[in-house]
């Protein structure tokens, strides 16, 4: 079925359009379900597109060959035309669930009544006819998205002990939505709480990531604190509160506020961005100490190393990871901007992704004692600095000292740097120029050639 033979721009909208008019052009139902519905009720953008329909596997597979069977056993079906794709599946009911993840087995159904049943929460229940606009509603979502409310189906426990991810998509759907979680649906939530300790931690990272990058971040870790789902998660985070702070530095209160604070402000964060916000401090809990007033000493390099084994857990990408330490290690630097040597700075500027390290400077005093000189100045030399200034050619190299008679080694890289800081601080400008002070300051004794 050639679904781009239109004029119409394709967009994962209309592309879901189009397949559920080709299921009733061959007799089948076919429904917007789920997220979509939700967020189009909501005047929301959805993000994601889904169909469900009476088709099977098979049938589905029939009407567009060129799509992917990505969940066999569950009667899932991707559907791709250019950049836009949907999920298609068949209606079914599900089986006992037996490893906290999904069900042994599912039951192809011929209604999205048995479909509804099944689902997590109710507001992500409702069928829309995309022809009419009417709203299939089996369960009372729609009434439930009147009143904001987040309601597990069924028996709350029940639904949670099936599938032990809904336990974090309970909150990153309350948070994102400005919602509230339904009393039972909460206390079924704290009482199965540990079972998330089974989830698999690439999906745990993921939904903490949408937290942290949906809009609501302080509220979602609000609600991870009161449900029993951060200590289960990210101890250490949990670990912040009730650590005191010097008020003179950070008046807003415990580590724990400050960063709630500081995640409050967050703006369409990237996810490293995101991550470094909300491990900023994490040494901190590890590093208390009350001398002559509260101190941390260490407590970037304790981060870094507390971070890191976060990072192992969850299984972040190196590239990620790399980042987010960055972020961490360089967050206490902003403070001594002034009384930097100009290649000391240009070097802190040049930085991968030094966008981030200035914004999370920024939040940071934001969220405490609000002065903000320290990130003035460096963004104002930042945005004052070409890429030349900052990574100049080098003046010399390896291959240089080689030819010079320098024996590779150790010192190589003391000398290139050496040159370059002074190419850096503008004392340097020409080959002729860094020979003299190489010459000067490594001359070629017997322990150099």
């Amino acid at each position: 079925m050639n679904l781009s033979a239109h004029k119409e721009v394709m967009t994962a909208e209309v592309l879901s359009r189009r397949i559920a008019a080709v299921f009733r052009d061959h007799g089948f139902q076919a429904l917007l379900v789920g997220g979509c519905v939700r967020d189009l009720l909501l005047n929301r953008t959805p993000k994601d597109w889904d169909v469900a329909t009476d088709a099977t596997p098979s049938e589905i597979l029939r009407l567009f060959p060129d799509a992917n069977l990505v969940g066999a056993q569950f009667g899932v079906v991707l559907v791709r035309d250019g950049e836009a794709q949907v999920e298609v599946a068949t209606f079914r009911s599900d089986g006992a669930y037996e490893d906290g993840r999904r069900p042994a087995g599912v039951r192809f159904e011929k209604s999205p009544r048995e479909d509804a049943a099944r689902r997590d929460f109710t507001i992500n229940a409702l069928f829309m006819d995309p022809v009419t606009g009417e709203i299939l509603d089996f369960i009372g979502g729609r009434e439930d998205l009147d009143s904001q409310i987040i309601r597990a189906i069924g028996d709350a426990e029940a639904r949670f002990r099936e599938d032990h991810l809904r336990l974090l998509r309970a909150v990153r759907f309350a948070a994102r939505l400005g919602f509230r979680i339904e009393p039972a649906t909460f206390h079924a939530i704290q009482r199965v709480a540990v079972e998330v300790r089974t989830v698999a931690p690439e999906r745990v990272r993921d939904e903490l990531t949408r937290i942290l990058t949906e809009g609501a971040a302080s509220r979602g870790f609000e609600l991870l604190d009161a449900s029993g789902l951060l200590e289960r998660v990210l101890p250490e985070i949990s670990a912040m509160k009730g650590v005191q702070q010097p008020p003179e530095y950070h008046p807003e209160g415990d580590v724990w506020v400050h960063t709630l604070l500081l995640l409050e402000r967050l703006n369409h964060p990237t996810p490293t961005l995101a991550w470094g916000a909300l491990l900023h401090d994490v040494g901190k809990p590890s590093t208390f100490q009350m001398a002559d007033r509260i101190r941390f000493n260490g407590h970037v390099e304790a981060g870094v190393e507390i971070a890191g084994h976060i990072m192992n857990r969850l299984r972040f990408s190196r590239e990620d990871a790399d980042q987010i330490l960055a972020l961490i290690a360089n967050h206490m630097k902003f403070k001594d901007a002034f009384a930097m040597r100009e290649s000391t700075l240009k070097r802190f500027i040049r930085q991968p992704g030094f966008e981030e390290h200035l914004e999370l400077h920024r939040l940071d005093c934001l969220a405490s004692n609000g002065y903000t000189d320290s990130y003035e100045y460096v963004s104002a030399r930042a945005a004052g600095l070409s890429d030349e200034a900052l990574k100049p050619a080098p003046l010399l190299t390896g291959r240089d000292l080689i030819d010079r008679g320098y024996r590779p080694g150790p010192l190589f890289s003391e000398i290139l740097r050496a040159v370059e800081d002074a190419q850096l601080e503008g004392t340097l400008h020409s080959a002729e120029e860094a020979w003299g002070l190489v010459e000067e300051r490594y001359p070629r004794t017997p322990s150099l050639q």
